[in-house]
């Protein structure tokens, strides 16, 4: 009989009896694509205990002492969504092991107040089809692009951003994002915050923003983590032209590292088109899928009062 749980002591026994083979990671984060950065099953089931200091929930399913498969997830922005970063498929014979897997991380998330569930996965995967079943709906395709930073323009009219950007920017990324992004990630502030993705684990982000007639039109975000370098950017589509300033930028400060990775979203051919011309290659293609844990309540519409003579006569 298969079992899903959250990890428990007696679990180290599937996980330790693995029998050798490697399944892939279906999940990728975005502070890991591109990278062999994701966790290996016993490290997720080990950090599972140290939770208090990762932040990371894991689920595995087992049949007797064989491992089935395993899930494990943490927050994005704040604990109102949550990211699934690793998502392993040791049955091939039985896609309902990784269904019921995904339907106990959001029964569980959404527990644990969590309204949204996101995962990244390859384009092309059999886990995309296994996840839309089990409620999640695909609401945006990535490009990873990968090359080197250069020494060059640093960028004219940027600024460091700081926390009273944070309301302009969503105003940038409403400009930005088509309406079925926005639906999934941000319809409100608050929902935008809460699914923010790390761009790296720990310190060492640094952002920056472009205004143009008081508003801002243009927003960088840069890490370093070790000798590999990460960055994203938004800009208003009424001034493409802000994209090669925040591109000169983003690869000015990552000329000291080996390698520079960017997701950039199908809706942005631009972005794209400006990378190759900086000796940036597509490195692979990615789906982003998302599930509500619980249902949008519908506001009651409200009536006029009759007035009082009409209710006493």
């Amino acid at each position: 009989m298969t079992s899903v749980h959250t990890v428990r002591p007696t679990d180290l026994v599937a996980l330790v009896s693995y029998d050798g083979r490697v399944y892939p990671n279906e999940a990728v984060t975005r502070d890991r694509a591109g990278s062999e950065g994701s966790p290996h099953p016993l490290e997720a089931a080990l950090e599972q205990w140290l939770s208090f200091a990762t932040g990371r929930h894991t689920w595995i399913s087992v049949r007797g002492a064989t491992l089935r498969g395993l899930a494990s997830a943490r927050k994005r922005g704040s604990r109102a969504a949550w990211e699934l970063d690793c998502l392993i498929d040791a049955a091939d014979d039985d896609s309902g092991v990784l269904m019921s897997l995904l339907d106990q991380v959001a029964a569980d998330a959404g527990r644990a107040g969590a309204e949204k569930v996101f995962l990244r996965v390859a384009a092309g995967s059999p886990a995309i089809e296994v996840a839309c079943r089990s409620g999640f709906a695909g609401y945006l395709a990535e490009t990873l692009f990968a090359g080197r930073g250069a020494r060059g323009p640093a960028g004219e009219g940027l600024r460091r951003g700081g926390r009273a950007d944070a309301y302009p920017t969503f105003r940038l990324y409403n400009t930005w994002a088509p309406e079925r992004v926005r639906r999934a990630e941000g319809a409100t502030f608050r929902e935008w915050q809460a699914s923010r993705e790390a761009l790296a684990q720990g310190r060492g982000t640094r952002q920056f923003v472009i205004e143009n007639d008081g508003r801002i039109a243009g927003w960088l975000r840069i890490a370093t983590p070790g000798e590999v370098g990460r960055f994203d950017l938004m800009a208003d589509p009424a001034a493409p032209e802000l994209l090669d300033s925040l591109l000169d930028a983003a690869l000015s400060r990552l000329a000291g590292q080996s390698v520079a990775y960017t997701l950039v979203p199908e809706f942005a051919p631009g972005l794209g088109e400006r990378l190759e011309r900086r000796g940036f290659e597509a490195r692979g293609e990615f789906v982003v899928l998302a599930r509500r844990t619980s249902r949008p309540v519908a506001v009651p519409e409200l009536a006029a009062a009759a007035p009082v003579q009409s209710l006493l006569a």
